[in-house]
Formats: C-alpha cells, structure tokens, sequence
C-alpha cells in the first residue's frame, strides 16, 4: 500500500477502498472482480440507469476503459520521464460520445480485458526506482505508482456502485 498523502485529495478515496496490498497484484483482482460480476449482467440490465440523468451500466463500463487508458498514457508518459504538463480529461462529455449503450456487454468486457491487459504489463515493466517518478497531470503532481493504485481504485469504485445502485 502506498502513503495516502502521496495520493491527490481528489484521487484518496479510491486508493482508501483497496485496503492493503502490492500494485500488480490489486490490477489484477480488481480486474477479475470486476469481470466476475459483470459477466453475469444481461443486455437489459447493462441498459439501465438508476436515476435521470446517471449513466448506464454499459456508459459505466465504457467510462472505465476510457479512463484506464488515460490514466496508462500519463503512466507511460511519466514512466519515461516527459515532462510536458498532460491536460485532463472531462468525463461527461466522453460517455456520450463512447456510443456504448449500442454495444453488447460481452464487447465492452474483451474491450475491458485487453485494456486491464496492457495496464498491468505496463506495470510489470516499469522498475521500482522509476514508479516513484513524478509528472503532472490536470495541474496535479503525482507519481507512476500513485497512478497504478488509482486505476486499480478507480475500476473497484465502479464496482461497488454498480453492485449498490444498479443491481441490488
């Protein structure tokens, strides 16, 4: 686990809720957790929304493919030590644009799978010395490892939402 006052205020909550544990580790459980349940999902639940205005669950799922492979480029990025201050990204307006509730639930979860794939090979190649790197992102200062622990934070957050608000 890493020292949560590393992690950006905006970001602490979703390294809070993975509790203890090695990053690669944490990719790789959030990620079958989240491919363990969503398996289970049929078209008309990835459809539905539980107030106006929220996103689908397939607009959820697609929202977490998207931000992973955000997150991964500023890991990438910060890995090999750019320096450009990288933008971020408005979350609101991607969902609509994604087209997701027109795709199957099983085409977003491959999509899901090769993208989790690719982020924990990323990792795996990264030395330890070179994790601690820092870089900025959307005006905040943050570390290729801090990263790793908020995609893997960020998907599990999705998770329980879903399991609370979706499909209890």
């Amino acid at each position: 686990m890493m020292d949560i006052q590393k992690v950006p205020e905006f970001y602490r909550g979703y390294v809070q809720i993975l509790g203890e544990g090695e990053l690669v580790p944490l990719l790789l459980k959030t990620g079958d957790d989240f491919l363990d349940y969503c398996k289970r999902l049929t078209e008309q639940q990835g459809l539905y929304r539980y107030a106006e205005g929220k996103w689908s669950i397939k607009e959820v799922i697609q929202h977490v493919i998207d931000s992973e492979r955000i997150f991964a480029y500023r890991v990438l990025c910060f890995a090999r030590n750019d320096k450009t201050e990288l933008p971020g990204f408005e979350q609101d307006d991607y969902v609509p644009e994604s087209k997701a509730n027109k795709r199957s639930i099983h085409s977003l979860l491959t999509e899901f799978t090769s993208v989790r794939a690719s982020t924990v090979d990323l990792f795996t190649s990264i030395p330890g010395d070179i994790r601690q790197r820092v870089g900025v992102s959307n005006g905040v200062e943050m570390s290729v490892e801090t990263l790793g622990f908020i995609i893997s934070g960020h998907l599990k957050h999705h998770l329980n939402i879903i399991q609370e608000r979706y499909t209890q």
